[in-house]
């Protein structure tokens, strides 16, 4: 997705860049390796070390002329042609390559697990001792099931490829001597950028120009507040906080605008020297945290069955081989050997159906995150209003339609380069474009003073009696109410300039009468400066109120609706606004939310972490709220261990998206946000959220599902073939069937991320529960073990089994019960009243064909397997429907556990 088009700034040197001296030959001085995982003071020392001098180790203590020659680079940036040589030779800006394995190393990591590589080892043991047929089997078996896995995993991972190709962050470049968007991917050192707030840091950079250039570095810095960013010089030595004249990857623009040359990319920039440690180790999520704790509950289980069933083995004195042949196969059927395949279709298919609703998730596991989420924190523009605000009214203090007012706030607005807004664009809507050569300066707006200021020259024209509009140069304020207000000394009221104070009454109850009735309200002001043509935030003071700016943004059609949907999912809306508490109150009560407990952010900033904590359980809205306000709200509802989601779509968001479970963005949001976000809607609407947490569940419970219902029939038959294994005269299974019944029986596996889901399963959050796992695991797998003894009954002492028949008999039988028990435990429902998707049904209908088949097809001597009596199969066929009614039995009196 593309930014939201902004203002081009001139390419020329007119913003006040130096040119540079000619340039020289292109280096490559910016593509020295860098050693990973170094402190960010000891970057520069670590990228050298073991090369040879590089000139740009230090580019901030160079001058623009030398830096510019060293990259061969100018003001105007790079040709096209050049900037395509230099990305070939030093790759794309990337701090690190994506962590999922692709292609060889996918397809090797289906054989990595240490259960899979022992049975391996073990069977080639065998073939070595003679027994080639029974470990040629054995092999086959597991690269089919590995191949199986590469090829679903594969699939998912080219499927989230192109989901993510949807949201891109670009960077404004100068190419060819024109500005033009650019993936920040292909930026390369040489190239000038143009930054703004908003835009995210997208290299390593030497400042070129600035105007007001505010930089928040905190992830590199840890510093609170945004530096300062100017051209200049700073000693090579200089700490990193202190480099005033350079930006850094993984940084972002809070306010002003600037240029700068990019001198180092990707893993060569200071963000890629602290992250490449980073990158080589997975962060561990939610998710991966349930997985790994169900992984432990499986091992423990794994350790004390195999243990035994070893020991009963040699005591029985068994060839050592085969019992070492036989306890490994047990362990690999006891795990759910394609869950990571299933894990990754499942997440992968849910991806694809919230792409499909407008929800695009950039990070796969965060799928499982929005459909745990419990609290939902957002602005109100675009989400609970229409999101496009109109201008209702220009007015003076008197209350009085103002055209001086309005082309005031036309002037602010039409004049301001900062970055593109709602606000702006209203005060501008139906009005002749602003002749930019106007502006003399600007002091941008930032989120502490809530102000933004223009100083304008001369202008002619008239205001309604006649006089001139505005003196030169004029400095025109436009703001939040109370920010402008405070730093105003005097008031227009009609003809006649009076003390602040005299007019603040009748100001402020109108205020409050517009606010009440839904109205943003901006206030504006105005300072003569003779003779000047520079500004900054100092020259706010002593400024003249000249009258309100009232906007209307209705509640949006169906945003009550969409709270009301979320509330019965379990889902509270909590509203986090800039705006004042009076209009903010207006839009929560239109859509239902409840804002008779509302806090403020002066309330807010005056409570500590733990008032704080204790406050905002009752609390609807949060009003005029600042940054590190959204920040401490958000860690305040996780003290109470609810799952947060925080949609945000401004610069002032990107903390708090960065500080909640789920941080949920826009795709028209400023870059820093969206790069914050973890999900990224194409509607900015609580009705796509809605449907991103059903999908999210839907996606969770079809997981939890393959989890339950493998784990609970393979503890069954292994706790089976254990007992079995101890008062048999023979195996009960060779190790080549037990890995083909495992084989068989997961195939169905594959297609559970399409399946059906019981609304009801979608009604509350969900969550890895591994004690629920446990019980499920243990109930059900007893239930399995019970009928499993009953056929050993039947096939010794009805049947007269000896060993092959035995086996014969039981593979099928225990194919078939896990196929079925997979279509009866899917649900909680009795399985006839919840339909499974076709898929599920027919794939198992097709390998339960292919499993009676095989006692009777060429194959069955080289499996071990004899054809099976007719009488034999109508008997197994009466035990399997026995076993479904006793599952069905079973699920009235076991815990779901969600």
């Amino acid at each position: 997705m593309r930014r939201r088009g902004r203002e081009r700034a001139p390419t020329g040197d007119g913003r006040g860049v130096p040119h540079a001296g000619t340039p020289g030959h292109p280096a490559d001085h910016a593509g020295q390796a860098r050693t990973p995982g170094q402190p960010a003071e000891r970057a520069s020392q670590a990228r050298t070390a073991g090369h040879p001098p590089d000139p740009l180790a230090a580019f901030w203590s160079l001058d623009q002329a030398t830096a510019l020659s060293t990259l061969a680079a100018t003001p105007t940036g790079l040709t096209s042609a050049e900037a395509a040589e230099r990305l070939r030779r030093n790759g794309p800006n990337r701090v690190a390559h994506p962590r999922r394995a692709r292609g060889a190393r996918l397809l090797l990591a289906q054989f990595t697990s240490p259960i899979i590589l022992i049975l391996v080892g073990a069977t080639v043991v065998s073939m070595a001792l003679g027994d080639t047929t029974d470990g040629g089997i054995i092999l086959a078996i597991i690269v089919a099931s590995g191949l199986l896995g590469f090829w679903q995993e594969r699939g998912a991972g080219r499927a989230v490829d192109a989901l993510l190709a949807q949201v891109r962050v670009e960077a404004e470049v100068l190419r060819d001597g024109r500005e033009v968007p650019l993936a920040t991917e292909d930026l390369v050192a040489g190239d000038v950028v143009v930054l703004r707030a908003g835009d995210v840091v997208p290299a390593d950079c030497l400042v070129l120009a600035s105007r007001s250039l505010l930089v928040d570095q905190s992830a590199l810095t840890g510093e609170s507040f945004p530096a300062e960013k100017a051209p200049g010089r700073v000693d090579a030595d200089a700490a990193l906080a202190t480099r005033t004249n350079a930006l850094f990857l993984g940084t972002h623009v809070a306010s002003g605008a600037g240029r700068a040359l990019v001198t180092r990319t990707g893993v060569r920039t200071e963000f890629g020297a602290l992250t490449a440690e980073m990158a080589e180790r997975d962060v561990v999520t939610r998710f991966e945290r349930g997985l790994t704790a169900f992984g432990l509950l499986l091992v423990r289980a794994m350790l004390v069955l195999v243990t035994a069933i070893f020991v009963v083995n040699l005591v029985l004195r068994r060839p050592v081989v085969d019992s070492v042949l036989f306890s490994l196969a047990l362990a690999v059927g006891l795990t759910p050997q394609l869950l990571p395949a299933i894990v990754a279709v499942s997440l992968a298919a849910g991806a694809k159906r919230m792409a499909a609703e407008k929800v695009i998730v950039k990070r796969l596991d965060a799928i499982e995150d929005i459909g745990g989420m419990t609290v939902l924190c957002t602005d109100k523009t675009g989400t609970l209003t229409v999101g496009t605000p109109v201008l209702d009214g220009a007015l003076d203090l008197d209350g009085t339609p103002s055209a001086q007012v309005l082309a005031l706030a036309r002037l602010n607005a039409g004049l301001q380069s900062g970055f593109a807004n709602p606000v702006d664009a209203a005060a501008l809507a139906g009005a002749e474009p602003v002749d930019p050569a106007l502006r003399l300066d600007e002091v941008p707006y930032d989120f502490t003073r809530r102000r933004l200021s223009v100083l304008v020259g001369a202008v002619e024209g008239s205001d309604d009696d006649g006089a001139p509009l505005l003196g030169a140069p004029l400095l025109i304020t436009k703001g939040a109410f109370a920010q402008v207000l405070a730093v105003c000394t005097t008031a227009r009221v009609g003809p006649a300039e009076v003390p602040v104070g005299h007019a603040r009454a009748a100001v402020d109850a109108r205020f409050a009468s517009l606010s009440a009735q839904g109205y943003r309200v901006l206030a504006v002001a105005t300072r003569a400066m003779p003779g000047r043509t520079d500004a900054g935030p100092d020259d706010e003071a002593g400024l003249t109120l000249r009258g309100l700016l009232a906007f209307r943004d209705p509640p949006k059609s169906g945003a009550a609706e969409a709270v009301a949907d979320l509330a019965r999912l379990g889902v509270s809306v909590r509203l986090v606004t800039g705006d004042n508490v009076l209009a903010a109150g207006q839009v929560a009560g239109a859509v239902g939310l409840d804002a008779s407990d509302a806090l403020t952010g002066a309330q807010v900033a005056a409570l500590d972490d733990a008032a704080l904590a204790a406050a905002v359980p009752r609390c609807a809205v949060f009003a005029e709220v600042e940054p590190l306000h959204k920040e401490r709200i958000v860690a305040a509802l996780r003290t109470h261990g609810e799952t947060v989601g925080f949609l945000g779509d401004g610069i002032n968001d990107a903390a708090a998206l960065h500080a909640a479970d789920v941080g949920v963005s826009v795709d028209t949001a400023v870059d820093v946000a969206k790069q914050a976000a973890a999900i990224v809607l194409l509607d900015k609407s609580l009705d796509v959220v809605a449907d991103g947490v059903r999908l999210g569940r839907r996606t969770f419970a079809n997981t939890l599902k393959y989890v339950r219902v493998t784990t609970s029939a393979n503890f069954g038959n292994m706790l089976s073939m254990a007992a079995a294994a101890a008062f048999l005269p023979f195996l009960p299974l060779l190790p080549r069937q037990i890995l083909l019944l495992n084989f068989l029986s997961d195939i169905p596996g594959t297609t559970i991320a399409a399946d059906h889901v019981d609304p009801e399963q979608v009604q509350r959050p969900p969550a890895w529960d591994v004690r629920s796992i446990r019980t499920f695991m243990v109930t059900f797998g007893l239930v399995s073990s019970v009928f499993d003894v009953l056929t050993f009954v039947a096939l010794r002492e009805v049947f007269d089994a000896g060993a092959e028949l035995f086996r014969s008999g039981w593979f099928v039988e225990s194919t078939a019960t896990e196929l079925a028990v997979m279509l009866v435990l899917r649900t909680w429902r009795p399985f006839w009243r919840s339909r499974p998707a076709p898929a599920l049904l027919w794939s198992s209908v097709a390998v339960a064909a292919v499993t009676v088949a095989l006692p009777f097809s060429p194959l069955a001597g080289s499996l071990g397997l004899v054809p099976l009596p007719w009488p034999l199969l109508g008997g197994l066929v009466v035990l399997l429907v026995f076993y479904v009614v006793a599952n069905e039995v079973a699920k009235r009196w076991a815990p779901s556990g969600g």
